[in-house]
């Protein structure tokens, strides 16, 4: 894939095009479209654009029409969009920005101010995905973390309420991490965790399963569309792999390595239930596999 960031220009004036695409076409992918329906082809494209220009005054479809579709979808209402304009009305520009848009460029175009206003806003748009990726990843293992799992159940549990998929969650335990911490050391414990961490993540094996830190020695497995057999063979196969890793544990009751307790739960979505009913469900087969003996998988199938 280009590494180039992607520029839309949406305009009616094949001139406009011309012009802008000449302009910036050396440091950005330029892709151009000389309507509304055109550009929202393009804006939902599996690559979408990092920043639009668009034309406030057009055929059929306005900028401003069109600013509002790309800020009511979900995936493309954070994309800047940045109006290109002769109109010279305050009205007009306090409508837009009201509207979302970050800022305008006059018509006829000045080459610096239209190179500097979109690399300006390119680079508050990178900043932004930064810190936003920042706030879903825990800190120490790079892992997501609470937060990022949460808005991903609750995405998921939506998707499978509609299509009546299953979906399964597992809770999973670092056993005697508290006597691990004491007699090792915490420089010791965040090595251990972060191990635990890589484990998890290399067995995500499609884009929807997500594993992520739940908090201190606690992860959290979702796996959506599958059922109760293919989930326990999936996180039984994360037990293993911990204790494979061979972490010295001398101060466990499970084992002389590190090792971990995993429960789980697979649910069909309904209406009158919610995942926090997953995430406990989850929670009291783990507290049962730890009171077992630890180092186990335990799981129910409620769908």
């Amino acid at each position: 894939m280009d590494d180039k960031a992607k520029i839309l220009v949406v305009d009616d004036e094949r001139l406009n095009l011309n012009v802008l695409s000449d302009l910036l076409r050396q440091d950005y992918k330029v892709i151009l479209a000389k309507n509304a329906n055109q550009a929202l082809d393009r804006i939902n494209a599996e690559y979408p654009p990092d920043i639009i220009l668009l034309d406030v005054v057009m055929p059929e479809m306005d900028g401003y029409t069109l600013l509002h579709k790309i800020k009511e979808q979900e995936a493309t209402k954070n994309i800047p969009v940045i109006f290109i304009t002769a109109l010279d009305s305050k009205q007009n520009e306090a409508k837009g920005l009201e509207m979302g848009a970050v800022d305008y460029i006059r018509k006829p175009f000045h080459p610096s101010i239209v190179k500097a206003r979109v690399k300006n806003h390119l680079t508050i748009a990178r900043q932004r995905k930064l810190l936003e990726g920042l706030a879903n990843l825990d800190g120490l293992t790079e892992m997501p973390n609470r937060r990022s799992f949460e808005i991903a159940v609750e995405k998921e549990w939506r998707r499978c309420l509609r299509s009546g998929d299953l979906i399964s969650l597992a809770m999973l335990d670092v056993d005697c991490f508290k006597q691990f911490n004491d007699n090792y050391g915490h420089t010791a414990g965040d090595d251990a965790l972060k191990k635990v961490a890589d484990v998890l993540s290399s067995e995500m094996k499609r884009p929807a399963d997500l594993a992520a830190r739940y908090g201190g020695e606690e992860f959290v497995i979702l796996l959506p569309e599958t059922d109760a057999e293919g989930a326990k063979f999936a996180v039984e196969r994360i037990c293993k792999a911990v204790e494979d890793l061979c972490v010295p544990h001398g101060f466990s009751s499970a084992g002389q390595y590190l090792t971990v307790s995993i429960g789980g739960v697979t649910v069909t979505p309904s209406i009158s239930s919610k995942p926090l009913d997953m995430t406990v469900g989850a929670d009291s087969m783990l507290y049962e596999a730890k009171r077992r003996g630890r180092n186990m998988v335990l799981w129910t199938d409620l769908s």
